[in-house]
């Protein structure tokens, strides 16, 4: 019996499926209506049910979406979006011209979206109740439908032709095209395909119903169902077969942020027809089963960002996170992937100063750069430690795997095997999110770098580098602009003479601490502009040695006390020139700034 009633859903019900949408009531909308976009304003044009509604949602502070969406529950999930690329702003209108055209006007009656050019034969619109929001002729026929232009979700009762697509949401609160996509091509193959964000070319399909010169369409029944059909009408293939009521539940089937294709289901009412059900949105059903594994495209960061991993979660979706030793770029949003919050390694750097952090079971298989067989685990380890180029090394079954950044198509599975050694800093200087906290580590790092110099080097880039902070936390304070403007210039003996040998203080206080680095940085600058930085050092053979490394931390210096913030370098840019990983260029004329720093 089971198996009959399956049978009627699967062949009848497709053919009686225009003829339902056709034949249900509706409230007629009559051309010349508008709906406007205003805050705390839920006006909108709903169906006769009340099930679906359509007009103005806003998105948080970013502004409004022109939508539809389920009405009679408590989330309002959208299901369709005429400008989710392309918010506007409040004031914005939508007018059912006369013409017989939806046009999506912002506040300054700027195009934003209009429904389509040939609307001659439209008499009026209408909020279906099945989701679906049309401008149909005197006969009924519709002559443009939402149905027919698809943003992430399926409703029942919706067909999908080939050419048409699913684009998922870049998040779940933002609701502009995202990495994935899901459609019935030309060729008559159903696939799931990752983007080339963000660009919506096709970059890797990892799945697919593999019915090339087959597939017609793709439909959604009332039933739940959601099935391929040829072009005789012939079901080929079943994407999804949850038997679902559709007098007790809503139904979707979404195309999520995360890649997977959902169907989901929510109680229409807490009553005992629809058993022991949450009132909220319950999947049924997903594909693919896991999508960490699936992707493993040549180019693009996978399912998540560079440098992180996705595995999936005790709610059976996917979650992407950072390594150990590395942070999210943006925690708001992690599919940016994770940076290393250590000082990555030189090839100046000691392989002594570095060790790893493991992890089991977990790959980013698109990212060697080097493979060797039949080594021993130790020995992977060691040539990882010794390779400058090399961040992470992945051993399993006596094969060495070494990976550069950024990471790619990052996974933990069980059916991974094997583990992931992370290269991270013994010291691990780290970076924080208060400025700070990261001041206190530049400075630390700083300090680390001029220890092997010579002493008065030392002081003289401490001195410069402390100035760069006072001048970024303005420590200089407005009382001592008149002392600062009084500064004049001091010769290396003068200096040296004053703090007999740069043991003592020029003055005390916080005036005259104040006024000393001026003096020093005034005399630096006029040092470098007269390319005599020898005076700096004239007394000191062991920097006198090595000029180059002299001349290098004045510009270092000078760069980061430049008048102009835009002009500093970050921290990162100063610890890779101080190792010598980027070169420094000449710094801009110091003499202009100088004077200034005392107001700052």
């Amino acid at each position: 019996m089971a198996s009959s009633i399956k049978l009627f859903y699967f062949f009848l019900l497709p053919m009686l499926l225009s003829f339902s949408a056709k034949a249900q009531t509706h409230k007629n909308i009559t051309l010349g209506s508008s709906l406007s976009a205003h805050h705390n304003d839920d006006s909108s044009w709903v169906s006769p049910s009340g099930d679906f509604a359509f007009g103005f949602q806003q998105i948080e502070n970013d502004g409004f979406l022109l939508a539809i969406w389920f009405n009679k529950i408590s989330e309002k999930t959208v299901v369709w979006s005429a400008n989710r690329d392309d918010l506007v702003r409040n004031d914005s209108k939508l007018d059912l011209t006369t013409n017989g055209q939806l046009v999506l006007y912002d506040p300054d009656h700027a195009k934003i979206w209009s429904s389509q050019e040939n609307a001659s034969e439209v008499s009026y619109a209408a909020m279906l109740d099945t989701g679906n929001f049309v401008l149909a002729a005197n006969d009924s026929v519709n002559v443009w439908e939402s149905f027919d232009q698809p943003t992430d979700t399926l409703l029942p009762t919706q067909i999908i032709n080939e050419g048409s697509l699913l684009i998922a949401r870049y998040l779940d609160t933002n609701y502009s095209s995202g990495r994935f996509q899901y459609g019935l091509q030309p060729d008559g193959n159903l696939v799931l395909y990752l983007n080339n964000y963000p660009q919506y070319t096709n970059n890797f399909a990892y799945w697919a119903s593999n019915t090339v010169g087959i597939g017609f369409q793709l439909i959604f029944n009332q039933s739940g169902y959601v099935y391929l059909v040829e072009k005789n009408g012939t079901i080929f293939s079943t994407v999804f077969s949850d038997a679902i009521s559709s007098e007790d539940f809503y139904q979707r089937v979404t195309l999520d942020s995360d890649g997977v294709l959902r169907h989901y289901l929510y109680p229409k009412s807490n009553g005992a027809s629809t058993g022991v059900w949450n009132m909220s949105w319950t999947t049924l059903s997903g594909i693919p089963e896991n999508i960490c594994t699936q992707i493993t495209a040549d180019t693009g960061s996978g399912a998540c960002g560079y440098n992180s991993y996705c595995m999936i979660g005790d709610d059976q979706r996917p979650k992407c996170l950072c390594p150990n030793g590395y942070n999210f770029m943006d925690p708001k949003d992690v599919r940016k992937g994770c940076i290393p919050n250590f000082v990555q390694q030189s090839c100046e750097d000691e392989s002594g100063d570095f060790e790893y952090n493991e992890l089991t079971n977990a790959d980013w298989p698109s990212s060697s750069y080097a493979e060797f067989d039949q080594v021993s685990e130790d020995w992977c380890r060691m040539d990882c430690l010794t390779d400058c180029f090399c961040a992470v090394v992945i051993y399993k079954d006596g094969k060495c795997q070494k990976k550069k950044l950024p990471l790619s198509n990052g996974r933990m599975d069980s059916s991974t095997g094997g583990k992931a050694l992370l290269k991270v800093r013994k010291d691990n200087f780290t970076s924080s999110s208060s400025s700070s906290n990261k001041d206190h580590s530049t400075l630390i790092l700083v300090g680390s770098v001029i220890l092997g110099t010579s002493g008065f080097v030392n002081v003289l880039f401490l001195v410069l580098t402390i100035i760069y902070f006072l001048r970024r936390q303005k420590a200089v304070k407005p009382e001592n602009a008149m002392a600062t403007s009084l500064v004049q210039n001091f010769s290396y003996s003068q200096l040296d003479k004053a703090t007999k040998g740069f043991k003592e203080e020029l003055g005390c206080g916080a005036s005259a601490t104040g006024e000393n680095e001026m003096v020093l940085a005034d005399w630096v600058c006029d040092c470098y502009k007269d390319c005599s930085l020898d005076l700096l050092v004239e007394n000191d053979e062991q920097a006198k040695d090595d000029m180059n490394r002299v001349k290098k931390f004045v510009m270092i210096a000078l760069w980061c006390i430049q008048e102009d913030p835009s002009l500093r370098p970050t921290m990162k840019k100063v610890t890779q020139m101080m190792e010598g990983s980027v070169d420094v260029p000449p710094p801009p004329d110091p003499c202009s700034f100088i004077s200034s720093i005392g107001t700052s």
